[in-house]
């Protein structure tokens, strides 16, 4: 016969290890495992932003310094990787409705974007600058010199370069451009006068074109990271592209990289 005090030991028991199971509830799928089950990494680029990502339209294959951390990921997940094309128009859109697991073309971590997607710990240091033609090297010493309304200042809609250039140059003759990788192009040719842009673009074309010149390359006017864009709310895919990017920072596959893609 089974005594009441067992009965009430066996109820504790039971009790204690319901509210334990409260505390240490099962791990919730994550991103982690859609991946490595699906088999292939999805990468929303925009393809326009050399030296980071850039779609060589002769060969029909991405390049740069994401499009190959990208790649690396991917390899450390066992998986392969796809590209799926997003603009900065629409980026933030994109993101939002999953249509790729992770977004890597040279991203600026802002706050803005904080309060709306997950970005990862930020890598490689930049900072806008401007891009003009080598003749008109020493116009352009300060933002009061380009702030006029003669002066024709060339960007992409959507991103970062079109909220610097509102914010900071409300004077000038403001021309948007929807291809960024045009863009240099079009300063050489004299369509527009400056582009904004960030340090690590600016090196590349200087390096590309000799009609071009960055000036200001050393001083930008404000100083960021990139960061690697996702959704929220899967904080166990968010910790291993962290760590991931802590490991690439450490063999100095990212050192790698920038003497490969940028410097």
């Amino acid at each position: 016969m089974v005594s009441v005090k067992k009965i009430v030991m066996v109820t504790l028991v039971a009790v204690t290890m319901l509210g334990l199971g409260g505390l240490f509830p099962h791990a919730e799928a994550s991103k982690l495992d859609e991946v490595q089950s699906r088999g292939c990494l999805l990468v929303g680029t925009t393809g326009d932003y050399k030296p980071m990502s850039y779609l060589n339209r002769e060969t029909g294959r991405y390049e740069g310094f994401d499009t190959e951390a990208s790649e690396l990921l991917a390899q450390s997940l066992g998986v392969q990787v796809k590209f799926i094309p997003t603009t900065w128009s629409t980026l933030t859109a994109d993101t939002l409705a999953g249509k790729f697991d992770i977004a890597m073309c040279g991203i600026t971590r802002t706050l803005a974007r904080e309060q709306k997607m997950a970005q990862s710990n930020g890598y490689l240091v930049f900072g806008k600058t401007i891009l003009c033609r080598k003749d008109d090297a020493k116009k352009f010493k300060t933002l009061a010199d380009m702030n006029k309304k003669d002066v024709r200042v060339m960007v992409n809609p959507g991103g970062t370069n079109e909220k610097f250039a509102l914010a900071n140059l409300p004077d000038c003759t403001l021309i948007v451009h929807q291809q960024n990788a045009e863009i240099p192009g079009l300063i050489a040719e004299e369509k527009a006068d400056i582009m904004i842009t960030e340090t690590m673009e600016a090196r590349r074309y200087v390096r590309d074109n000799a009609k071009l010149a960055a000036p200001l390359i050393e001083e930008p006017f404000t100083k960021n990271n990139f960061g690697i864009l996702m959704q929220q709310g899967d904080q166990i895919f968010l910790n291993y592209v962290n760590m991931w990017m802590e490991e690439m920072e450490l063999n100095g596959t990212f050192a790698r990289l920038d003497a490969k893609y940028i410097k």
